[in-house]
């Protein structure tokens, strides 16, 4: 007589249970162990009590190991007003338009200045959602399950990014000043329309595949996608405003005495006042120790155009990039740079410091993992950029640390910047753009070989928030 489905399932529905509980799961002996292992000293009474209201951080803070915030750096360079990204993950942009805005202000000797991050956000999230409804086109012949089109879905838009999205977004549409296109509530507190955008475009996402599969010429498919992204640019210009195409400013000195009122458009303002090739005239440069040093990679879709430029740095050692950033600064020229800010951060005294907190003993165990292994179990990842500007040299001339420009506000951190030790700057320092300059000549060579293509999935090229 044959059994039953419903009495197969259920057997083997319990064989798995049993054979789960015997394997890997937490027996009852092995619950027993854990829990006599446990010592129930008065000071881990003590700590249970503290951290009852208390954050770990504030009780890991060690007074002997926290040394007191020196804001003294043998190499400084000058800047004018702290930018804030307030709830937004735009941090790549404002850090992009700050390395341009510091050179700007020092060659035509302005007082505060800031370039419409609104605007040049305007235009990344019309090209991204481009990139992403090209990219399914592009890969609309792969099942919906695909690694890449699976990537794609759960990564249709965000307001994070890299520097090569600078680079593409300033060199087409330009740029203007801040009150010619000020920052909207929508601009500084993106996520409900960054949400919305979302759902339409993974709803198009479907759309553009099914009118693929029907055989559809690639012309129709042109202009319903063109048709798409007018409904972006429609919600973008009701959240961030409508991007101008000409304007007038006054250029004024340092005091704010008016020199001259001139009429722009986007590109030409960027033109007179900033000028540089941003594509051939800056290098990207990566500490990333679970891959070759001296080699090339690029990421593939990490880019915010879809004609644009992707992400491709080359991996150096530490000591390499940082005789390269001393270069700089001495030179008095900011660089685009990031790390992983979370990591050991005190936000009252704006320093990241190995030393800032002492988690071993209040949980008496140990971290001993280094970069290498914290990149390989996706511990650790840049997550933040910011601009570098400052270092502190010792008598040989070796950097004891380090401070970055931050768009955090002014009241953030040190009068809005971070500090950060040498040591930390090892551990958690990752990205950083610094002119061909300031490259020494064997190094740009090595640019010159292929590079090796990343998956967009690989954790390490996470966008900067």
């Amino acid at each position: 007589m044959k059994k039953s489905l419903l009495t197969l399932l259920l057997v083997a529905g319990t064989a798995t249970v049993v054979a789960q509980s015997q394997g890997g799961g937490i027996t009852t002996e092995m619950l027993r162990q854990i829990k006599q292992a446990q010592s129930e000293t008065v000071a881990d009474k003590a700590l249970r009590n503290a951290l009852f209201s208390t954050s770990i951080n504030q009780l890991a803070t060690s007074p002997e190991r926290t040394k007191a915030c020196d804001v003294h750096f043998s190499d400084k360079v000058n800047s004018k007003g702290i930018t804030d990204q307030a709830s937004s993950g735009r941090c790549w942009l404002f850090t992009g338009l700050n390395v341009m805005r510091a050179k700007m202000i020092e060659q035509y000797g302005l007082g505060s200045f800031q370039f419409s991050q609104a605007y040049c956000f305007f235009y990344d999230q019309l090209e991204k959602s481009n990139l992403f409804l090209q990219a399914v086109i592009d890969n609309a012949g792969k099942p919906l399950d695909d690694k890449t089109n699976e990537w794609l879905l759960k990564n249709p838009l965000s307001d994070g990014g890299t520097f090569c999205g600078v680079q593409d977004v300033v060199t087409k549409y330009g740029l203007v000043p801040a009150e010619v296109m000020p920052e909207s509530y929508a601009a500084n507190n993106t996520s409900k329309m960054s949400q919305l955008l979302q759902l339409k475009l993974r709803e198009w996402a479907l759309e553009l595949r099914d009118l693929v599969a029907k055989g559809e010429k690639a012309a129709k498919i042109k202009q319903r996608k063109t048709e798409m992204l007018a409904t972006v640019y429609h919600v973008l210009a009701i959240c961030l405003g409508e991007p101008p195409t000409e304007f007038d400013w006054t250029r004024t000195t340092a005091d704010g005495t008016p020199i001259e009122t001139k009429h722009y458009t986007p590109l030409s303002f960027y033109a007179e006042f900033v000028g540089a090739d941003l594509k051939n005239n800056y290098v990207m440069l990566m500490n990333d120790p679970t891959r070759p040093y001296h080699k090339t990679y690029t990421i593939e879709y990490d880019r915010h155009t879809y004609d644009g430029s992707q992400w491709t740095y080359l991996n150096l050692p530490i000591e390499e990039i940082k005789q390269m950033a001393i270069a700089s600064i001495k030179d008095s020229v900011m660089m685009y740079f990031s790390c992983d800010v979370g990591k050991c951060y005190n936000s009252k005294t704006g320093v990241l410091s190995l030393d800032n907190y002492d988690y071993e003993s209040l949980f008496n165990t140990t971290f001993p993992m280094n970069k290498a292994d914290r990149i390989r179990t996706f511990a650790s990842a840049s997550s933040h950029a910011m601009t570098l500007m400052a270092v502190d040299l010792d008598a040989d001339g070796q950097p004891k640390k380090w401070m970055v420009e931050n768009s955090w506000g002014a009241s953030s951190g040190y009068q809005g910047h971070l500090i950060m030790t040498d040591k930390w700057f090892d551990e958690y320092m990752f990205r950083l753009v610094v002119e061909k300059r300031f490259v020494p000549e064997k190094t740009q060579q090595l640019l010159r070989q292929k590079p090796t293509v990343l998956p967009a999935w690989d954790p390490l090229f996470a966008p900067e928030q």
